[in-house]
């Protein structure tokens, strides 16, 4: 049986992607031919439809000023998305999803094609900057020594504010994209101290993956990321916030409206990590319980929406069948008073959240 790298197992039907587009007269995948140097930094990129914002994207990680591998994984896009790439861009690598895996498994293929020494995970609506890889590096050193797991990487939104900063938990687990809607001057990278990096753009190494495994398949998007920051603290793993903007993400300006779809995958997550963790039984059960009756009760009231609480008790069903694991104590931020948590859920709380002297 396959064994995801969380120890669950996926679906029966589930099977690895096969095509994998050849490279035109065998020609080296980007970066290791430049100057005879092995790049230190394999780029993946999922995709499922979007050529534009594909097409911006790919071109930006092309554009790098020190040499890396470029993985982009098409997740079976309900478009010609895969064959414009395969044209457009015969020197990047491209993996064919046989099905529609999802994001995080999507994610997984990508790391797996690759060695690099750094993972730079990179949402297709996001454009890098041309020193985002020489960024990651200085940032993550090759040293024995370290324990630096991962990377936080800062991104901005199209009309110049943070779109996100890496993520902070609170005790029940719940995880928050710092800075979004800030402006870039009260960005601060160790205020609050940051847990991991959120999705759009995240760095890791990969002695770090070998260790504690890929994103958790159980969970097709949203949440993947904080569930691997969680398992990364847990063993002894920390994150850098890397300084100064890495790039710009274009999908993030309208990260405030919420589609049906992605209310349900989110609520999914949420009550899958809930019990995957073991938050309901814990000190902070009763806290997290009336989190959740307010939150999902809001939208049901409200916007006669069903889909969040729907998704948590599908999520918390899935649950069952992770591995028992407690939640880090010293990965979660415990400043974060309940107030504070159902604050830091409204669009504004960053761009209002008073900056901390420097």
């Amino acid at each position: 049986m396959l064994v995801s790298p969380a120890g669950i197992a996926p679906p029966v039907n589930w099977t690895l992607p096969t095509d994998r587009t050849p490279r035109p007269g065998g020609v080296p995948r980007k970066g290791r031919s430049r100057m005879g140097v092995e790049p230190e930094v394999d780029i993946v990129i999922p995709v499922h439809g979007g050529w534009e914002f594909v097409r911006t994207c790919v071109r930006a990680a092309l554009a790098q000023t020190v040499p890396v591998t470029i993985t982009v994984v098409d997740d079976r896009s309900p478009d010609d998305t895969a064959d414009r790439i395969a044209e457009a861009f015969p020197e990047v690598e491209l993996v064919r999803n046989d099905v529609n895996l999802g994001f995080a498994r999507s994610c997984n293929v990508g790391i797996s094609a690759g060695r690099a020494r750094l993972v730079m995970l990179v949402n297709s609506d996001v454009v890098l900057r041309p020193d985002a890889a020489a960024a990651a590096i200085a940032a993550l050193p090759d040293s024995t020594a370290s324990r630096l797991g991962s990377g936080a990487t800062l991104l901005l939104a199209p009309d110049g504010t943070v779109d996100s900063y890496g993520i902070v938990a609170d005790v029940t687990g719940a995880g928050f994209v710092r800075f979004h809607g800030a402006a870039l001057s009260a960005a601060d990278p160790v205020d609050p101290p940051v847990l991991g990096p959120y999705g759009a753009v995240a760095v890791y190494d990969r002695a770090a993956l070998d260790e504690v495994g890929l994103f958790d398949t159980n969970i097709f998007m949203y949440g993947e990321e904080l569930d691997l920051a969680f398992r990364l603290r847990a063993a002894g793993w920390d994150c850098v916030a890397i300084e100064g903007p890495l790039g710009t993400h274009l999908g993030g300006a309208s990260a405030g409206r919420e589609s049906a779809r992605q209310r349900r995958l989110s609520g999914f997550a949420r009550g899958y990590l809930l019990r995957k963790y073991g938050v309901l039984r814990s000190r902070w059960a009763l806290r997290a319980l009336a989190v959740e009756i307010v939150v999902s009760g809001a939208r049901l009231v409200l916007r006669r929406d069903m889909l969040s609480l729907r998704g948590r008790w599908e999520g918390w069903l899935r649950g069952a069948e992770a591995p028992r694991t407690a939640l880090p104590l010293d990965a979660v931020d415990g400043t974060i008073g309940l107030r504070e948590s159902m604050r830091m859920r409204g669009d504004r709380y960053w761009a209002e959240r008073p900056t901390a002297p420097r």
